[in-house]
């Protein structure tokens, strides 16, 4: 079990990869153009291509969706926003890191996924995607990829590259492991806080129909602000998904990146 020094330490590191991500634009490699799909795109296209009329428990063609997604865990706080979220009757999408989260916290990964909420991949060590090679990027997908399965019995069909880069070969890569590139829409920045009001603000500020909400259950103010956030988005008529859920009856393929 990593010691306190430690866990501060990568803790750090995430705050700084993160706090140097938002002083940019979404950058990329080389020359590449970072091609995004809609969800609202997504299940139009399934519709036109003979979906049924009706489908699942929740129709996001009709109904004011919303998704809360969480990078980088599992973490010490996740058994307590996963009660949270079990309360509030709220699926999420948990992107998760593989080495120090995964490996240290399999029984969260578990209740993850026999609680309803979608486990994805984050990759294992948090490397940026695009600054390293092919080999690495391979190995970066394929490791939490496995080590999710073997947890859950389901291989992620999702993943979240680090700092959201992305690439033609990360593009490429992903498509070869059955992964699709999820994105997002609204950010609290809470790497750069703990005020839990702040987050929520920030939060509440940028929802919109069809969002995708990025949030680390890593910090520690992150999942006080999560009750706030959902008693108060549902306030406004939203109703809270999952990632494929949020695309259905369309499904998200793998090696496209996906953006409202």
């Amino acid at each position: 079990m990593p010691s306190k020094g430690k866990t501060n330490k990568r803790t750090v590191r995430l705050r700084t990869a993160a706090a140097l991500f938002a002083t940019t634009t979404m950058a990329l490699s080389g020359c590449t153009t970072l091609h995004t799909t809609e969800p609202s795109a997504v299940r139009a296209h399934a519709v036109a291509a003979g979906a049924p009329a009706r489908f699942g428990t929740v129709d996001c063609r009709r109904a004011k969706c919303i998704a809360l997604t969480f990078d980088a865990g599992p973490s010490e706080n996740s058994a307590r926003l996963l009660d949270i979220l079990k309360e509030k009757k709220v699926p999420a999408t948990f992107f998760l890191l593989g080495k120090r989260h995964i490996e240290k916290y399999p029984e969260l990964v578990k209740r993850m996924a026999a609680e309803g909420h979608e486990v994805a991949s984050h990759t294992w060590d948090h490397k940026i995607l695009t600054e390293i090679s092919p080999k690495e990027i391979r190995e970066e997908l394929e490791k939490p990829n496995e080590a999710i399965e073997k947890l859950t019995g389901r291989k992620p069909t999702l993943m979240r590259p680090p700092q959201g880069r992305t690439n033609d070969t990360v593009n490429k890569i992903s498509r070869e492991l059955g992964l699709a590139e999820v994105l997002w829409s609204v950010t609290a920045k809470d790497y750069t806080t703990n005020d839990s009001k702040l987050i929520q603000k920030r939060v509440l500020e940028q929802a919109s129909r069809d969002g995708i909400i990025l949030l680390h259950d890593i910090y520690a103010g992150t999942v006080p602000a999560v009750p706030g956030i959902i008693d108060a988005l549902k306030e406004r008529g939203y109703v809270f998904v999952t990632v494929p859920q949020l695309l259905a009856p369309g499904k998200a393929e793998p090696g496209e990146v996906y953006r409202p």
